[in-house]
């Protein structure tokens, strides 16, 4: 069975004259506790690809010290890093193989690198006797495993954070090791130093002889001339938005089987984005190519979110039931919440991981990498990015416009709510059409979806609010054949009707704002 730990450390530089200071004299610090020297022999592993490398993920399995056995380790944030460990065993544990399947993507996982560690640990302690950190000096030795394999050495020092420390007490005692001369380590990893370090040497070129002055010249200043960069295109934009949330969803896949916090719902958006990416620039990259795997990407989303939507409605009927006097709570109300939403979760999260190790959910990451790797580009991909990105955005501009004029002229009813259901897909897709634009079109994209993103949010408001008296009439209608009271049913009913009307009379301005002629001159329009 694996268990995690969240990792915060700082690795640091140092040479043959290094001396650790002393460190009691960094505020908070009572004591520094000798805790010896222990040798740790840990084997990495990885894809022949460097696949888990690429996005500073860590495989290993490692003897000596107290946690020998299999580590993974995930990036966080910078300096920070969750480590899932599993026992010792021959080969890696399925609970960390599924950890990096989303990577990996089926590719074997073979030794990569030998990392071999003499590791003078010091305890960091408080006046109450508590662990604040951990400082180790470590003398490593890489070998790079195979036929052209290659060794490295150095030494550095590392400092951990104890559970729960503030990290703050870091900078205090980085403050202290800079001023003995030691530096940030240039490497985020042993591991990334040790592939640096034990890459094979290309082959030598013979040299060249030697150009005469003029040739000389000539050369260079062709050679700079190539070297400048030229302006980024409209398909290097849309690329590199593609690109990110690519990343976001390979990378929330192990939050989502560890049932991280807010995961499915990170992931799920991500599937949005890509898919209406596709859309709204359809000329950018070929839709013979990419409408398959926004077909697949539609498929994924609705996987995810089934069970998401229905946490999102018992979270909003839970606030409101909480947020209601008690005198008016009348009748087994949580009990008749619970009766009624336990149904209707489709198996929460076992079934979403079962999607995630579906051979069709692998398919799909393959093919959105190989459609990445090689894109199918089109003709106006290679033109420049603000005429081609602003075009494509007014076109989503004017799809929402007309379906919210359309929406506002509606009398409340339900061909309104519906109408301004289908603005809300709209203003959802002309949000993430600015997003990706906004690099090339600059702040007055960044402010026109600003602005579209409030309006967004009011129509999602109000959609959940159609949402919730759906169910909220469902539940008083059981709660009366139960021969309970349906009073709180109807009370909450109320309070919904009243929220979407309120969301309905915001909305006009909103609009306005988000439409404005200085905003959409910015555009283009």
């Amino acid at each position: 069975m694996a268990d995690t730990k969240r990792e915060t450390e700082r690795k640091y530089e140092t040479t043959g004259e290094t001396r650790l200071p002393d460190l009691t004299e960094v505020a908070g610090v009572s004591s520094v506790e000798d805790r010896g020297v222990m040798e740790l022999d840990a084997v990495y592993y990885d894809t022949d690809d460097l696949r888990l490398a690429a996005d500073s993920v860590t495989l290993r399995r490692r003897t000596g010290g107290d946690d020998a056995g299999w580590h993974l380790k995930l990036p966080v944030s910078p300096g920070v890093r969750d480590e899932i460990r599993a026992p010792t065993a021959a080969t890696v544990p399925d609970p960390l193989a599924e950890l990096v399947r989303s990577r990996t993507r089926g590719a074997l996982l073979t030794p990569l690198v030998r990392l071999r560690s003499s590791r003078d640990v010091r305890h960091l302690v408080g006046a109450r006797g508590e662990l604040l950190a951990e400082v180790s000096v470590d003398s490593v030795t890489a070998e790079r495993i195979g036929a052209q394999g290659a060794t490295a050495h150095w030494t550095e020092v590392e400092v951990e954070l104890a559970d729960d420390g503030d990290p703050a007490f870091l900078d205090a005692v980085e403050k202290k090791l800079r001023a003995a001369g030691l530096r940030p380590a240039a490497w985020a990893s042993k591991l990334a130093k040790a592939l640096a370090d034990t890459q094979p040497s290309p082959p030598q070129k013979k040299p060249k002889k030697a150009e005469e002055p003029k040739k000389a010249k000539r050369a260079k200043r062709a050679k700079d001339e190539q070297s400048a960069s030229p302006a980024p295109t409209a398909g290097d934009h849309v690329l590199t938005y593609l690109r990110q949330q690519y990343d976001t969803l390979v990378a929330h896949d192990p939050a989502v089987r560890r049932d991280l916090p807010d995961a499915v719902h990170r992931m799920r958006v991500a599937t949005r984005r890509l898919r209406s990416t596709f859309r709204t620039y359809r000329k950018v990259l070929d839709r013979t190519v990419t409408d398959p795997v926004a077909g697949e990407l539609k498929w994924l989303a609705r996987e995810l979110g089934a069970d998401r939507d229905q946490e999102v409605l018992d979270h909003r009927l839970r606030s409101r039931i909480a947020a209601l006097p008690r005198p008016l709570v009348l009748g087994p109300v949580d009990a008749r919440l619970r009766i009624w939403s336990v149904p209707r979760h489709h198996g929460s999260r076992h079934e979403v991981v079962a999607v995630l190790d579906s051979e069709r959910y692998l398919d799909l990451l393959t093919a959105l990498h190989a459609l990445l790797a090689d894109p199918p580009l089109l003709p106006a991909a290679s033109r420049p990015a603000p005429k081609v990105l602003s075009k494509a955005l007014r076109k989503d501009y004017a799809r929402l416009a007309a379906r919210m004029e359309r929406a506002l002229a509606l009398p409340p009813g339900e061909d309104r709510d519906l109408a301004l259901h289908k603005a809300r897909k709209a203003a959802k897709r002309t949000r993430y059409a600015a997003d990706a634009a906004g690099p090339a079109l600059g702040k007055s994209a960044q402010r026109f979806a600003k602005r579209v993103k409030a309006v967004q949010s009011l129509l999602g408001d109000h959609q959940d609010s159609v949402v919730s008296r759906d169910a909220l009439r469902e539940l008083a209608v059981q709660a009366h054949a139960a021969g309970e009271t349906a009073f709180t049913w109807g009370l909450l009913y109320g309070q919904e009707e009243a929220a979407a009307q309120t969301r309905e009379r915001e909305l006009p301005q909103a609009w306005a704002q988000a439409s404005g002629p200085k905003l959409r001159a910015a555009l283009g329009d």
